[in-house]
């Protein structure tokens, strides 16, 4: 089977999605609202369902550095988001070191899945902003032009500049990535 192609789709504004077997309202509509009335061009990417970075990367053929992944964590014991390239894992004592933070671990599904009601779990975009929270942002994300983004949904990714993304988002820009993902220490 091929992967799907990329394509720009108008996406109903709300649409049923199963979360925890239940049926749950996923509306794009917050995150478009919010990049509609900054004016800002994006493209909306329909794809077949994919629950890894990596995946999405492979069916949207979007290369993993310019696909964003977000990691919900713990600083501290407040949630935060973590933002860095698909390809990439995530180091946790960088960010720790750079906060000064007494504890920095990964958040578990537990902590965060109700803070993003409009949300499939694992498919929050990056904008922490529009859900009270701290965004910190890999520096390997503003070498390219572009960024892509689950958009609230395991079916659709956001496609903006980066330079947008910096200016709505406001994130904090560190180094946060440790090897690439499938990697190995010699």
């Amino acid at each position: 089977m091929k992967p799907s192609r990329r394509s720009a789709v108008a996406v109903p504004t709300k649409r049923p999605s199963k979360r925890l077997d239940r049926e749950v309202t996923v509306p794009l509509s917050m995150l478009r609202e919010f990049l509609d009335r900054n004016h800002i061009k994006y493209l909306v990417i329909s794809h077949s369902v994919a629950y890894t970075a990596q995946g999405i990367a492979a069916l949207t053929h979007t290369p993993g550095k310019e696909l964003a992944k977000t990691v919900m964590v713990m600083v501290d014991g407040k949630l935060a988001m973590a933002v860095l390239p698909a390809s990439y894992r995530m180091d946790l004592f960088k960010l720790k070191r750079y906060l000064g933070a007494d504890t920095v671990e990964l958040a578990t599904e537990n902590e965060f899945r109700d803070r993003f009601p409009d949300c499939e779990t694992g498919s929050m975009p990056p904008f922490g902003n529009l859900y009270g929270m701290d965004v910190f942002a890999d520096e390997r994300l503003a070498e390219d032009k572009e960024i892509a983004f689950n958009a609230g949904s395991h079916r659709e990714l956001v496609r903006m500049t980066y330079a947008d993304f910096r200016d709505l988002v406001k994130p904090v820009v560190i180094p946060l990535a440790a090897g690439k993902v499938g990697a190995h220490a010699a």
